[in-house]
């Protein structure tokens, strides 16, 4: 495994750019695993890690770290306050709405039906001609989401609940789309992204915020879709 990339750090906090296909830590849902980000990113860095928040083994992207117990406890405050802010990126099938609220209840795999909201908007389309089913071209978006909830696989959820699945999703996705994918450009992960969070940080009180690059997978299908994403990344 090669060093993960480390977006930010300071004496407090450290995030990386996950990789899509790596787990955050030790899961008996995915025991085949035998890599993790936190034992990973400890043997980089040479101490412990804390994670504060959860990102799926699919998902890329930012995902952050408590460098002490502590600060770990004052992160896991602010994200039970609604103080942090998570953008996510994704490539969805079809035209979405240019924006809109998907409020939608979900069941969490202990049968527990959890309120969800998640806010969306629409940053590109693109028309491919390609013939697919019924069809004579391909239809994709580019979406920016904003959970307002954490429920498990909500994003996934969500977009499949408003028939714009996410592509590569397994098994909330489009099994056509997915085959599609595979077939003609030989791409099987799930395209999304977790592009920036944002919160104020606990001991100095200035705002931070952090986003991480796209993926070489995630980059590439932009490409194939004709979009730029310079000026989408912070400096």
């Amino acid at each position: 495994m090669e060093p993960l990339s480390i977006l930010f750090q300071d004496d407090f906090l450290i995030a990386i750019n996950k990789p899509h296909g790596l787990l955050v830590h030790k899961s008996d849902i995915a025991r085949d695993a035998n890599e993790f980000a936190v034992q990973i990113l400890r043997d980089q860095i040479g101490q412990h890690v804390f994670p504060v928040h959860r990102l799926d083994r699919k998902t890329s992207g930012t995902l952050l770290f408590a460098l002490d117990s502590e600060t770990n406890s004052l992160m896991q405050k602010l994200f039970m306050e609604h103080q942090v802010v998570k953008i996510y990126h994704a490539i969805v099938r079809g035209f979405a709405p240019e924006n809109g609220e998907i409020d939608y209840a979900l069941t969490n795999n202990r049968g527990k039906i959890q309120e969800a909201l998640t806010i969306f908007k629409r940053l590109e389309t693109s028309e491919l001609m390609i013939p697919h089913g019924r069809f004579q071209t391909s239809r994709y978006s580019l979406v920016e989401a904003q959970p307002q909830t954490g429920r498990m696989h909500q994003l996934r959820k969500h977009f499949a609940h408003i028939f714009h699945p996410i592509i590569g999703d397994r098994p909330y996705g489009c099994n056509k789309q997915n085959r599609l994918f595979l077939k003609k450009w030989n791409h099987n992960e799930m395209l999304l992204h977790a592009f920036c969070i944002r919160f104020t940080h606990p001991y100095t009180g200035k705002p931070v915020e952090i986003s991480a690059p796209y993926h070489p997978p995630f980059e590439r299908m932009m490409q194939i879709m004709g979009w730029n994403s310079d000026g989408l990344f912070l400096d």
